[in-house]
């Protein structure tokens, strides 16, 4: 109550946040295995219920509690944003908290970007595995960029053939 500022706090926080990068790329597979082990292990089944009934968990899922974090750095940069909108420019936190704003629209844009990443990673994957798996084109600098159907034009005799291109 001395001193109402959180955008100092932020800032020295900030470098914490790189995790969240990490997290992110990783929550599918995270998710995936769960739902595996829950279907294959009437053992792990049991223990992820009983521990979901405990009060602590609010009634909610393993799931939804994995899903926390993924949401955790764009709740931080709405907050913020709000916080700076009531926020009186000639106050003392206004500069850090813009700073605290600013990294963690970068972390945001980060975790993002980390997403977008791993789903393209996964598309290559499965057009790698529809074209038989004969190129190799499943590597972080490939990127899809779009695919759907054309029509060749033969040179020839102007017929068209239907083509699906991969771009």
């Amino acid at each position: 109550s001395t001193t109402p500022r959180i955008g100092d706090i932020l800032q020295k926080l900030a470098p914490f946040l790189k995790m969240y990068g990490e997290y992110v790329k990783n929550f599918d597979n995270a998710m995936e295995l769960v739902k595996t082990w829950t279907e294959r292990s009437p053992q792990f089944k049991f223990i992820i219920q009983d521990i979901q009934k405990e009060k602590v968990c609010g009634n909610l899922t393993l799931q939804h509690h994995m899903l926390e974090p993924v949401q955790r750095i764009p709740r931080y940069e709405m907050l913020l944003k709000d916080y700076l909108r009531k926020l009186p420019q000639d106050s003392l936190d206004w500069k850090d908290a813009e700073k605290s704003l600013e990294i963690i629209s970068t972390a945001a844009s980060h975790s993002n970007s980390a997403i977008r990443k791993m789903e393209n990673l996964k598309k290559l994957l499965e057009i790698y595995e529809m074209l038989g798996e004969e190129e190799d084109i499943v590597n972080p600098s490939n990127e899809l960029i779009k695919e759907g159907q054309i029509l060749k034009l033969a040179a020839r005799n102007t017929s068209a053939q239907e083509r699906y291109l991969f771009l």
